[in-house]
This record gives C-alpha cells, structure tokens and sequence, in this order.
C-alpha cells in the first residue's frame, strides 16, 4: 500500500455519522443530500431501461442523446457569451467526485504544485494529495458569521508553478460564492500564469439570489473561452435529487475531450446506461424538479437560520447558494469532539467543522474552530425546529454544568 494512502485522514464527516449509524432516535443533518427521494419519473426511466434489456457498456463519454441533453441545458445556462458548449467538451461520469477525480488525474503529475480554496468538501483537498501534489489552501475569511474571499491572498499564492487551482462555488460548506467579476480576476491571472482552473460548480442552480439571470450561480464558463484551461464539474445529486444514482458531467477544452474518453475507460469503462437514461428524462423535465426543489431548500434555509441566529453564542448568516447553514458555535473550539457530543447526548447529527479545512501537527486550520455544519435540505422542514431545540437543550445542560 502507498504511504500516501495509508497516511489518509478519514472522513471526518464519517466519523461522526458511524457514531449516531442505526439510532433512530438521531435527527441526521451530517450528509449533503435531501431526504426526499428521487421522483418518480426518473425512478420509472431507469426501471424502463432495464426492463427493455439496456444492461450493456455505453459509448466511454457517454450516451450521445445525454450529452446532447446536457449541452442543451448548458447552453440555456452559460452558451450566451462565448456561444454553444456542445457535446463535443463533455464527458458523462460515475458521479460529480468521479468527474473531480478524473479531471485531477488529466492535469496534475506527482509533485506539481495545487492550490485549493477552503473551506471545502475534504475529497476535494485529498485527490491531489493521493496523486503525489503538493497542496496549498488558501482559506477564506469568517467575518460575522459569513465568509469572504481575500483575493489578494489568492492570487498570491497561484504562480507560474502552479499546475492547477480548486475552486468551489456554490461552497460546500460556507455557501460562499463567486461573483463574476471575481471569476474574471482569477481567470485572468491563472492565463497569465498557464494555471489550469478546476470549477466544482454543483450546487449552481441552488442559488437564492432574486434576480440572478438563469436562475443559477455565476460560471465560470460565463466569462471563459472554449480553449481556457478550465474544467468544470457537474452533478445530477442536488438539483435533480439523484445522490444515489452516481451521474455526473465535465466540461472541458474540446482539444481534451477526447483523452478524457480513455481516462474514463481505465477508471469504470463509462457510466451505466440505465442510470443515463434516468439522466436523461432528469434533463427533459428539470422544469418539474429543480424550481420545485431550489424553492422548498430557500424555505428551509429560511426555517432554520433565524431559529440558528436566536441562540446565543451561534454565529450565521443566510448562505447565498447551497444546502447548509456553517455556524460557528462560541466555547465548542473542537468541532469534531462537538459534533460526537451532539450525537451522543442531543440526537443531533452535525457534520465538524474541521472536515472542511486542512490538517496541520497543530490540528485543525484556526479558521475552522468552532465551526458545525447543517445540511437543511429536509423534506419536512419541522425536523429542523426539532433539531434547533435540541441544540439549544443540550447548550442549556452544558451551561447548568459549568455553574
């Protein structure tokens, strides 16, 4: 076994949910996923497509009529500036971190030097890692229970000998996201320096912002040409309800697509078909699922936030784009120990802070002390009025006991 695999921090998010695993009695909030089930239409799709014998390898890059969907529907999103993507720089994936893995194995050799900005989804921090990079993060700020992005620090630490920068907006966790004019900047400096940009841009249609043109986030793909270096990571897990199901899609430079089809072959061969074709009738009805499912997440954020910000010592705001609320919790510096506690004597299943930011022999990064993560992507918003009173019924006992 490579060191670098068994020097691997697990999951610290998995840590916490095998300790609450098989209690009924636990209101679990730890996963970043809906406890709706995927509807109907797109269960019956894949079920039809089995049925009718489709149980056979697809084409390494994808069924044509998916990616041709997908272009579509990027196109109705991001194709105004710089003209239609099109099929031609897409790739169909086992899944969005399948699609983050492939595209940190096409560009980054061991020993190239990544940055990535934090706080982040852990694997995103671990695939370069396991590749033999070397890694910088550049940690965003906490300022009032919301974080900014010191672009001055950003842009410092990407230089001509960096290989690649890892972006996440919508962030998971902080919700935290770029505005155009700050994906021009960084676009513009990562030309100068021959940086390749990898977007993890799955949460972009979960944006709250009135207003916003499409209805989704800025893109990079809004400001970028089709020969950028820059790839960009999709999903059908949270706008489609789909985290089980393991689909999603790179955009990429029509130059790399191609080589991308053979990565994909030595990594699962290309995605099942069944599931595609769920994809598939996902992408052909988006206007019966993702309206629905954004306007029921801003509800839930609504529900829980203003319950969050009422109890004393939590530090949050309303996040712009996502599913989760990133508190701050005053006296509880050690996340990870918290969310354990939580657990044990709340039933209250939290995900720690300290997942989200890089380890040092010191512990956890400063600016991820203290810091729980909520996804409030519930079906039935009262589960988190119940779970805010847990909180507060476990605060009130840790305070009595401290008198």
């Amino acid at each position: 076994m490579r060191t670098v695999i068994q020097n691997l921090e697990e999951s610290k998010i998995r840590e916490v949910a095998n300790a609450g695993m098989g209690r009924s009695d636990v209101l679990a909030f730890w996963f970043g996923e809906s406890d709706e089930v995927t509807p109907d239409f797109i269960r019956q799709a894949a079920v039809d497509s089995l049925q009718s014998g489709e149980t056979f390898y697809s084409h390494n890059l994808g069924l044509p009529e998916l990616r041709g969907a997908i272009a579509s529907y990027m196109d109705s999103l991001h194709g105004a500036t710089h003209g239609p993507i099109g099929a031609g720089r897409l790739a169909v994936t086992s899944g969005g971190v399948n699609a983050l893995m492939l595209a940190v194995q096409a560009l980054v050799d061991a020993g190239d030097e990544v940055v990535a900005v934090t706080p982040v989804w852990p694997n995103l921090m671990a695939q370069p890692v396991i590749l033999g990079a070397k890694l910088t993060c550049v940690s965003l700020q906490p300022v009032q229970g919301s974080w900014v992005l010191d672009m001055a620090a950003l842009l410092a630490a990407i230089t001509p000998r960096t290989k690649l920068l890892i972006v996440n907006s919508p962030n998971n966790p902080t919700g935290w996201t770029l505005t155009r004019a700050e994906q021009q900047t960084i676009l513009d400096h990562c030309r100068n320096t021959g940086t390749w940009i990898l977007a993890d841009e799955v949460y972009e249609r979960l944006y709250y912002v009135r207003d916003t043109p499409n209805r989704c986030a800025s893109s990079f793909l809004d400001v970028a040409r089709p020969d950028d270096r820059l790839v960009v990571v999709h999903s059908f897990s949270k706008s489609f309800l789909m985290t089980g199901w393991r689909l999603g899609w790179l955009v990429m430079p029509p130059a790399m697509t191609h080589d991308m089809g053979k990565l994909v072959e030595f990594n699962t061969s290309c995605a099942p078909v069944f599931v595609q074709r769920a994809g598939l009738v996902a992408l052909q009805r988006t206007a019966d699922v993702t309206p629905r499912v954004v306007a029921h997440l801003k509800l839930c954020r609504d529900t829980l936030v203003p319950l969050l910000q009422a109890v004393p010592g939590v530090q949050v705001t309303a996040a712009r784009g996502g599913m989760y609320a990133f508190f701050k919790l005053a006296g509880h510096d050690d996340s990870l120990a918290t969310a354990k506690r939580l657990v044990v004597e709340a039933g209250l299943g939290l995900a720690p802070g300290d997942a989200f930011m890089p380890q040092s022999p010191g512990g956890a990064a400063p600016e991820a002390k203290g810091w729980l993560r909520w996804c409030f992507a519930a079906k039935d918003p009262e589960r988190l009025v119940q779970g805010v009173e847990r909180l507060k019924s476990w605060l009130a006992t840790q305070s009595a006991r401290a008198v």
